[in-house]
């Protein structure tokens, strides 16, 4: 699994603390102690309960979870969102991490909106519905086709044709997968990595580059 602090891989050694059970079923905190910063994930989940013979409750296995949600540290296991990117995007994106594990409609919502959003700025597209703008930025075909594939597959994976409002009310709370609204995110990292991280460091790189020229009294690259 993935530190929710600091955001490194680690082998998970699993520590399972029962706390009640209720009307929703049996209550655990779930703790994951990363190696790397030697802090604690805790996680508040949700099961179905089982009983032994005798009636004790014996802790479940994952397939028996019905949510998982973190409480220590709050926040998602995305990485943050880079310098590069414009308040006017990172904001909706920060936001659709930060939301994800609580409500995966909300964070759909926003990441569909900062989606259209950088259609319409970045790629130039005509406002529409963002199933159709999606369609236009295809068509244009300049972006790199890794980008195009998972673009297309938002369309795909919200299924606009039997849910239009995806498509025509991006801002809107609707039934979303959760891994709809993982993969919006993952899309609006690739577009913010060609939009905006590459061209930083490829200008950062010809500015160094022009002050070696300049030093030595050469002329700068155009």
């Amino acid at each position: 699994m993935k530190c929710l602090h600091c955001l490194i891989e680690f082998h998970a050694n699993e520590e399972r603390t029962f706390i009640c059970e209720d009307a929703d079923e049996s209550w655990y905190i779930y703790t994951y102690k990363c190696p790397s910063c030697k802090k604690a994930n805790l996680y508040l989940v949700n099961t179905q309960t089982i009983r032994t013979p005798k009636g004790t409750i014996l802790i479940n296995s994952t397939k028996n979870t019905k949510s998982k949600t973190p409480v220590r540290p709050k926040g998602s296991n995305r990485p943050p969102c880079p310098p590069e990117v414009p308040i006017e995007f990172s904001k909706d994106y920060n936001e659709a991490c930060i939301t994800l594990f609580d409500s995966s409609k909300a964070s759909a919502a926003l990441s569909r909106r900062c989606l259209q959003s950088i259609l319409r700025e970045k790629g130039e597209v005509k406002h529409s519905s963002l199933a159709n703008e999606i369609q236009e930025i295809i068509d244009k075909n300049n972006l790199p086709s890794h980008i195009l594939d998972i673009i297309d597959a938002v369309r795909n994976i919200g299924n606009f044709a039997a849910h239009p409002i995806k498509s025509t009310s991006t801002g809107e709370i609707v039934d979303v997968d959760p891994e709809e609204a993982e993969w919006n995110l993952d899309v609006l990292e690739a577009l913010f990595d060609f939009y905006f991280v590459q061209p930083s460091k490829i200008q950062k790189k010809k500015n160094a580059l022009n002050k070696k020229l300049s030093d030595s009294g050469k002329n700068h690259m155009k």
